[in-house]
């Protein structure tokens, strides 16, 4: 498992992980087994595209950067609302270009990057045993074209997708600064 920097002790506590990486990758997975080990909730941003976006998807059109920024906009608008109320959240997310991640974390210190790093033949053989999911394995090619792998200036906690769950969940934990009851 790739190691990500020791946390740094002046680093405050997140109170949002936007886990991301391309469709296969276990996003929801991990995610949903991190904020429960946190306690935190945990939404996956598919919920939040638009229908004219599922219906792209489901036809096998990769959506376009127009297609994605309402979308974008709507899961950092539900961070800030969620952070603001005091609460914490995982959000499954693919998050694929810089850009993209520049909208949901918007210079805020406190909403941090989970990049789950896999290979394109481990995550299709992935995609390729799933079933009843809107994202056909056809646009992973696309995916992998259109991933940006966060730099050091975001941030992110590497994590490799090869370990079990639990393993990785631990990793991300470890990445985090300690608890200061926020």
């Amino acid at each position: 498992m790739p190691v990500s920097p020791e946390p740094m002790t002046s680093e405050p506590r997140p109170r949002a992980l936007i886990v991301m990486g391309v469709s296969g990758s276990g996003k929801s997975t991990v995610g949903e087994a991190l904020a429960q080990r946190l306690g935190w909730r945990y939404e996956d941003a598919d919920a939040y595209h638009p229908k004219a976006n599922v219906a792209k998807m489901s036809a096998g059109q990769p959506l376009t950067d127009d297609d994605r920024w309402p979308w974008l906009e709507a899961i950092a608008a539900e961070i800030d609302r969620i952070i603001a109320g005091g609460g914490h959240i995982v959000f499954g997310c693919s998050a694929l270009k810089r850009a993209y991640r520049d909208v949901l974390v918007h210079g805020r210190d406190d909403i941090r990057i989970v990049f789950l790093d896999g290979s394109r033949e481990l995550i299709g053989g992935r995609m390729a045993a799933r079933k009843n999911h809107f994202m056909p394995a056809g646009l992973l090619d696309s995916q992998f074209a259109t991933l940006e792998r966060p730099g050091p200036g975001e941030r992110p906690i590497i994590a490799s997708i090869d370990a079990p769950v639990a393993t990785i969940v631990d990793h991300v934990v470890g990445q985090l600064p300690p608890s200061t009851n926020d």
